[in-house]
C-alpha cells in the first residue's frame, strides 16, 4: 500500500491493496469535455473553478469541511497509465490518438489550489476549494475532488451532530462497518467519524491504516455459544494476579460470588451459560472486561453474572471495564443497572465498581441521544452504527464544482432557481470575528479588493436582497482560502487525523450556541462586499436574456 493511500480495495489476484482514487475515478463526461476542449484548442485556457455547497445538511446551520488531505494525496499520485489509455481508447474509439498522448502528459502541478483549512466549520456558497489552471485539467479533476470532499464532509458533520447530541463527557464509538455502503464507505466513515469527534471505531482496518483507536468486545453469539459452566477448563480460566504473587481461579471465585450477588440483588437464578461466557471472556481479557448483558435478561441475569465475574477479577487485582446493553429501554435499564452495581459496591465496600462504563447500542440516532439528555440515565458511552455512517437523515451533501472565470473573464451560471446562481469571478473569503471570539459572518470579496481591516467598518451585503446590509467592525479577521497546492506540489504540512480532529473542536468553539442547536438554529450570515454585490448584479443583468411579453 503506498503512503498516503486514502481508499483501498483488496485484489484477490495479487493479494495486495491498491488505491481506487486515481484519474479514472471520474465521470465519463469529464473526459469527453476534455476531448472537446482539446479539439477546440481551448484546453490550455486559464480557468478558475470553485467547489462549494448550497445548503447545510441535516437541517442545520453549519458543516465541517473534510477531505483536503485526500485531495492532496490524489493530486500527488495523479498518473494516467498505459492501461488507462487502452481502456479509454475502447470507450472513445473515434477520438484522435494524439488526445491520449495529451492526457498522459497532464501534470497536476499545473494547477493552483486554495482551500479552507481541513476541519473548519463552513457554510453555504462559500468556496471550500478554489482550483486554477488549464481548463481541461481543471475539468478533469472535478468529479474526484467532489467525491473526496462530499462524503467526508457529510459524515464528519454527522459525527459532530451526534457528539453535540450526546453531551459533554460521553464516549462515542463508531460501530458502522457492517452497515456502511461497501468497504470504501466503511473506511471513509470510520476515518471522518473520528475526525468529527468519535473516540474509537470497531473497524480494525481503519485502525491500522489511520491510527484510530479500536474498540470491541463481543456479540450475542459469543454468549449464546456457552450453555453451562461444565464447558470451562479450570486451567484455562486461572489467572496470575496483577502483582504476580498468586494464581486466581476465575471459575471457582465466580461461582462463589454469583451466590453472594444473587442474595444481595434478590435475584433467584441467572443463566449459567451466560456466566460461563463471561468467565471465559474475563480469562481472555482480564484488564478489559466489558460484556454484553442483555442476551437473556439484563436485570434478571446479565448484571448479576457480570458483577460475579467482576468481583472474581477484583481478587486478582483487575478492575472490570463495564457492560453493554443492546436492546430495550436503554435509559431505564441503565438506571437499574447502575443502582444494582451501587448496591453491591456499597455492601461489599468496593468503591471503584461504581465507575464502570455502561455502554448503549441498538440503532441509536441523533434524536435518541437528545431524548437521553431529557431523561435520567446512567449511560456513559454509545456505540453507534447505521444512522451515523450511512447519514440516514441526509445521504448526500451536494457539493458542486463551477467555473467562475475563463481567460480572466468572469463566468456566471444562471437558472430558474436563484439558489443555483453562481457568484462570478475569482474571489477571496474572510471570516469576521467579534470581540468575544465568536464568528460573526463570512465575507466574500473580489480578488481585486483590499483585505478588510480590524476594527474598521466594512459594508456587508446580502447576496440577493439589496435592503439587507450592515456594517461590521471585526475584532479579528481570518483569511479563509489559503494556498495548498501549486507548481511545487503540496504547499502545506499535511495535518494528522488527530490534528484535524482537534481543529474541528476548536473551530466549533467559535460558533455561538444558537448556531449549533438542533431546533431552529440561527442562520449564519454569508455576505458579499459592496463591490462584489454590485459586480454580481451587473453580471446577472448582462447574462440574463431579456424576455418578450405578447
Amino acid at each position: 500500500m503506498s503512503p498516503g493511500t486514502t481508499t483501498v480495495l483488496f485484489d484477490p489476484d495479487t493479494g495486495m491493496y491498491g488505491t481506487v482514487v486515481q484519474p479514472l475515478l471520474t465521470d465519463l463526461y469529464q473526459i469527453t469535455m476534455c476531448y472537446g476542449y482539446w479539439k477546440s484548442n481551448k484546453h490550455n485556457q486559464s480557468s478558475v473553478f470553485e467547489l462549494f455547497f448550497r445548503k447545510n445538511p441535516f437541517q442545520g446551520e453549519f458543516t465541517i469541511f473534510c477531505g483536503l488531505r485526500d485531495v492532496i494525496m490524489y493530486l500527488e499520485n495523479f498518473v494516467i497509465s498505459d492501461e488507462d489509455v487502452d481502456y479509454l481508447k475502447s470507450v472513445m474509439p473515434t477520438a484522435e490518438p494524439e488526445f491520449f498522448d495529451y492526457l498522459q502528459s497532464l501534470d497536476t502541478k499545473q494547477l493552483k489550489l486554495r482551500a479552507m483549512k481541513e476541519g473548519s466549520v463552513c457554510f453555504p456558497r462559500v468556496p471550500l476549494i478554489c482550483v486554477e489552471g488549464p481548463l481541461a485539467l481543471c475539468q478533469l479533476v472535478e468529479t474526484t475532488l467532489l467525491t473526496l470532499v462530499n462524503f467526508a464532509s457529510l459524515v464528519a458533520t454527522n459525527a459532530v451532530r451526534f457528539k453535540l447530541a450526546a453531551g459533554e463527557g460521553k464516549i462515542l464509538l463508531e460501530f458502522g462497518l457492517r452497515r456502511a455502503q461497501g468497504p470504501d464507505g466503511g473506511l471513509t466513515a470510520s476515518k471522518y467519524c473520528y475526525v468529527g469527534g468519535f473516540d474509537a471505531t470497531s473497524n480494525v482496518l481503519a485502525g491500522k491504516m489511520y491510527g484510530i483507536p479500536v474498540k470491541g468486545t463481543q456479540a450475542h453469539s459469543f454468549v449464546n455459544s456457552f450453555t453451562s459452566l461444565a464447558e470451562l477448563d479450570n486451567g484455562k480460566v486461572t489467572l496470575k494476579s496483577v502483582d504476580g504473587d498468586k494464581d486466581i481461579n476465575l471459575l471457582e471465585l465466580s461461582i462463589k460470588y454469583i451466590e453472594e450477588v444473587k442474595k444481595i440483588l434478590d435475584i433467584p437464578e441467572t443463566h449459567e451459560g451466560e456466566l460461563a461466557s463471561f468467565i471465559s471472556y474475563a480469562s481472555s481479557f482480564p484488564d478489559a472486561f466489558l460484556v454484553l448483558i442483555d442476551t437473556y435478561n439484563t436485570i434478571g441475569s446479565g448484571i448479576a453474572n457480570f458483577l460475579a465475574v467482576a468481583l472474581a477479577l477484583n481478587q486478582a487485582g483487575f478492575k472490570a471495564s463495564g457492560v453493554r446493553i443492546d436492546s430495550g429501554d436503554l435509559a431505564y435499564q441503565s438506571l437499574v443497572v447502575y443502582n444494582l452495581i451501587c448496591l453491591v459496591s456499597d455492601r461489599l465496600d468496593i468503591a471503584w465498581l461504581k465507575s464502570v462504563s455502561i455502554v448503549a447500542s441498538n440503532d441509536i440516532d441523533e434524536e435518541t441521544l437528545y431524548s437521553f439528555k431529557d431523561q435520567d440515565h446512567r449511560l456513559t458511552s454509545f456505540g453507534i452504527g447505521t444512522n451515523l455512517v450511512t447519514c440516514l437523515n441526509q445521504p448526500a451533501l451536494g457539493c458542486v464544482y463551477k467555473i467562475v472565470e475563463i481567460d480572466g473573464k468572469p463566468c456566471m451560471k444562471l437558472a430558474q432557481e436563484v439558489s443555483k446562481l453562481t457568484f462570478p469571478g475569482k474571489k477571496n473569503v474572510y471570516r469576521l470575528y467579534g470581540a468575544q471570539g465568536n464568528a460573526i459572518l463570512d465575507l466574500i470579496s473580489t480578488d481585486r479588493e483590499p483585505t478588510p481591516e480590524v476594527n474598521k467598518p466594512v459594508l456587508c451585503r446580502d447576496p440577493f436582497l439589496a435592503t439587507k446590509r450592515a456594517f461590521c467592525s471585526p475584532a479579528k479577521i481570518q483569511e479563509i482560502l489559503t494556498p495548498v497546492w501549486g507548481h511545487e506540489g503540496c504547499l502545506i504540512t499535511i495535518s494528522s487525523l488527530k490534528e484535524v480532529r482537534q481543529y474541528v473542536l476548536d473551530s466549533l468553539k467559535t460558533l455561538r450556541a444558537d448556531l449549533k442547536r438542533k431546533l431552529n438554529p440561527t442562520p449564519y450570515k454569508v455576505s458579499l462586499t459592496h463591490e462584489l454585490f454590485e459586480f454580481l448584479h451587473e453580471q446577472w443583468l448582462q447574462n440574463a436574456p431579456i424576455g418578450q411579453l405578447d
